[in-house]
């Protein structure tokens, strides 16, 4: 839809020098999400992709357990000034004998780009119980294999190259090699991008697999981590102390700090093999 980037008036600073100037900005904008033609949750996100951010949230949510759940997804209502449809309303249509979610307070919230999911009753309400365990996930990486997947991943943000204002998330096989990636102005968005992905080419659970994210670890990615079957979750910055209570509670391995050589290992380490050169220290 061309509305992941945008430009607007700037004025440059550099020392004694003062330069106006156009500059790109991401795009930040709305989602309504509706289940049904129930609305469930309101988030903030880089247009496009948006199916697929409805069907990985949805999962990551408990709302669906698979692609088949879904029976339709369509952008519907939201009109701009000049009565154009602004794409900023999805309903989801879900499948016969799919229950709906539930729309009490504990269910109804709404989501920033700097937050995930705000708002919840409780604790208890976030720690779901996922189909799609990855407790039994024998899958081994090479450190080597990590140390490798923050280049590859920086290589291929392409909206980052040109605005420096977004967040991405890649999903992996074991032996490194990119199967999909995502940027979103909301880490939780790009990781529910990517998840979304997998739902939708029928890949759930995502046995196997490394999700890489450009951030830190929150309990949010963790959750949604667990949520689809991811067994290994890394990140270039630190994890919170939540996310690894989650992750040694169901099997997920949690590496954080994975920068050039380095790394800490902080759940189920077992899965990461060391190379024989090792890690720096």
């Amino acid at each position: 839809m061309g509305r992941i980037t945008t430009r607007r008036p700037v004025v440059r600073l550099r020392g004694e020098h003062r330069v106006e100037r156009p500059d790109t900005l991401v795009v930040e904008e709305p989602l309504e999400l509706r289940v049904n033609g129930a609305a469930l949750a309101v988030t903030m996100r880089t247009p496009g992709h948006d199916v697929e951010l409805a069907h990985g949230f949805l999962l990551t949510e408990g709302v669906i357990a698979s692609g088949a759940d879904i029976a339709a997804a369509r952008y519907c209502d939201g009109v701009d000034d000049d009565g154009a449809n602004t794409y900023n309303v999805l309903d989801v249509t879900l499948a016969a004998g799919v229950a709906p979610p539930e729309t009490g307070v504990e269910r109804n919230f709404y989501t920033t780009s700097s937050c995930g999911v705000c708002g919840k009753g409780s604790l208890d309400a976030i720690r779901l119980r996922t189909k799609h365990s990855p407790v039994a996930d024998s899958v081994v990486v090479n450190s080597d294999t990590l140390t490798g997947l923050p280049d590859t991943l920086r290589a291929a943000q392409k909206v980052f190259d040109t605005t420096g204002g977004l967040h991405a998330a890649a999903l992996f096989t074991a032996d490194g090699e990119m199967l999909v990636l995502r940027e979103d102005v909301g880490r939780h968005n790009a990781v529910d991008k990517v998840v979304g992905w997998a739902v939708t080419n029928d890949r759930i659970p995502l046995q196997g697999t490394v999700l890489m994210v450009s951030g830190r670890a929150s309990f949010e990615l963790a959750q949604k981590a667990v949520m689809s079957g991811i067994p290994i979750l890394a990140a270039v910055s630190a994890p919170s102390s939540l996310a690894v209570d989650l992750a040694t509670e169901s099997g997920l391995t949690v590496v954080g700090f994975l920068r050039g050589r380095s790394m800490n290992i902080y759940s189920h380490a077992d899965r990461v093999l060391v190379s024989e050169g090792g890690v720096d220290q």
